[in-house]
């Protein structure tokens, strides 16, 4: 009984190392410019790019195929800040860039169709089917993309005011460099 438990036992510990060696010498990562692009994007995931998300654009920026002005929710402080990383030209946004906004639902008129929790990228819509639905605003990110699928034009975007949760979103983030 002993020399079977003892026999499993150097089993489990032969399989772990093997599988420990497969996730390390077959670990695949991503292109770390491509890891610092997608950090300075604003995730929202809205697609305003003309890509399906802020990972798809930042592969599309690193590759040459996009142009680093394209992100409305970035806003030229997203811009200045790809710029810099990737020493190219500043230019003007390509759309309109809009104050920080929330969607809002009035839950008066709101039928619970669900399509706006299906067209939500960020499941930030809460609800039922023919049940009244409402916004997580932590999760929203403001894309919008939920605004035009609604049959009874019950969503509206509200802007954020400003205050100490989001007030970096309007300023780019400064970083302090050690003097040697």
């Amino acid at each position: 009984m002993i020399t079977a438990i003892a026999i499993m036992a150097l089993g489990a510990i032969v399989l772990g190392a093997a599988l420990g060696y497969a996730s390390i010498k077959f670990k695949v990562e991503g292109d770390p410019l491509v890891e610092k692009i997608d950090a300075i994007l604003p995730q929202t995931q809205c697609g305003q790019c003309g890509y399906p998300g802020c990972r798809p654009y930042a592969e599309a920026i690193n590759k040459g195929e996009a142009d680093i002005n394209l992100c409305p929710p970035g806003g030229i402080e997203g811009v200045q800040r790809l710029a810099d990383l990737l020493g190219r030209e500043v230019k003007p946004l390509e759309a309109e860039e809009k104050p920080k906004a929330v969607a809002f639902i009035d839950e008066q008129t709101c039928i619970g169709c669900t399509l706006c929790i299906q067209a939500c990228p960020v499941d930030a819509i809460v609800g039922a089917a023919k049940q009244m639905h409402t916004i997580v605003d932590d999760l929203c990110t403001g894309c919008e993309l939920c605004v035009p699928p609604c049959p009874v034009e019950c969503i509206t975007m509200e802007p954020i005011g400003e205050n100490l949760d989001n007030w970096k979103w309007k300023y780019p983030v400064i970083e302090l460099k050690k003097v040697a």
